[in-house]
């Protein structure tokens, strides 16, 4: 029998080979699961294989390990919220950010006008359309263009690689987003965009817009589990301040009015998108990009969940975890 080792969520990953094998166990063990539905409201995600599936965990030392279909190109849509925060902190700063944006769950929808009006205007957070939209405007840039390239270029940076936009879910957000649109406008009425609120909402879809795979989400994970230096580049996007503020951030809202329940159950800050993604960071040890297309009732991947909450389990990644947790064969991890 292999060696058993014992690691709690401050301590380190296990060797190459355990992790490995554990990935690969917790694929096995989400892709039982069949339940859910792809996104419809946005048409252009209508059409998304349901079963398509993949995991990849990107370790803070460089190493890297996926399964399934990692290398699979889908939107990132609202996974960008987060580093689209990060990008804007680094840029303009922790406190003017918190006071324009805030940082507290709104408890309801991620769309939802009621918590704007409930608020006085005030978006909450960045990770609701109300509070992301908020933070594109924030963005630097003489014009909406520049704003657009320096958030392309940021994410790109994220991601270690060139990203580029998918035009045809571009095109189809576009014609679908009257919501984010009068979000926009009444945000404005309250004196939250200092922009032209149509061109926020352009700039914030086309973000959405933006293609990634399981490894570029493991990646941009493993950057902010970094202190803000990509792992597999060298490059530094952001500082570790940033860093911290964003997975705080991610840890209280990243999953919506879902965030209490993943936090108790997973234990890891984390944003969902509704093309399938998640991207999981647990400080210090590793990002974790899924993917998989079939939703839950508030618009996070199913299969997606049901890995995380394994590897965490079997990795002892859960960020509020003091007790050792015994990490062995594979095999011997229960979920």
């Amino acid at each position: 029998m292999e060696q058993i080792a014992q690691r709690a969520a401050t301590g380190t990953l296990p060797s190459w080979e355990q992790v490995d094998g554990i990935v690969a166990d917790a694929y096995r063990y989400a892709s039982q699961d069949t339940g859910g539905h792809v996104a419809d409201y946005i048409p252009a995600l209508a059409s998304a294989e349901p079963d398509l599936f993949g995991i990849s965990v990107a370790q803070t030392d460089g190493a890297t390990h996926g399964i399934g279909d990692v290398d699979v190109a889908f939107t990132i849509q609202s996974i960008s919220k987060a580093f689209v925060y990060a990008l804007v902190c680094d840029l303009i700063g922790h406190d003017s950010v918190r006071e324009r944006i805030g940082v507290n769950n709104t408890g309801l929808a991620f769309n939802s006008v009621i918590a704007i009006e409930l608020n006085d205007g005030h978006p909450m957070n960045p990770m609701v359309n109300a509070g992301a939209m908020a933070t594109t405007a924030l963005m630097p840039g003489a014009s909406a263009e520049e704003q657009w390239e320096a958030i392309r270029s940021g994410l790109s940076a994220f991601a270690g690689r060139p990203l580029r936009l998918d035009e045809d879910v571009l095109s189809s957000e576009a014609s679908t987003n009257h919501r984010n649109r009068a979000i926009a406008q009444l945000l404005h009425s309250y004196g939250r965009l200092d922009r032209d609120p149509s061109q926020v909402v352009e700039t914030y879809t086309r973000q959405c817009a933006l293609q990634v795979t399981a490894t570029d989400l493991a990646a941009m994970g493993s950057t902010l589990a970094d202190g803000g230096v990509n792992p597999i580049t060298g490059e530094r996007v952001v500082s570790a301040t940033v860093c911290r503020d964003t997975l705080a951030v991610l840890a209280a809202n990243g999953l919506y009015e879902r965030s209490g329940e993943w936090l108790f159950d997973i234990g890891l800050p984390a944003k969902s998108g509704v093309a399938g993604g998640i991207v999981a960071v647990c400080p210090g040890k590793a990002g974790i990009g899924l993917f998989s297309p079939r939703l839950d009732s508030a618009g996070n991947s199913i299969r997606g969940r049901l890995a995380a909450a394994h590897l965490s389990r079997a990795l002892g990644l859960n960020v509020f975890a003091s007790e050792a947790v015994v990490t062995g064969s594979a095999s011997q991890i229960v979920t």
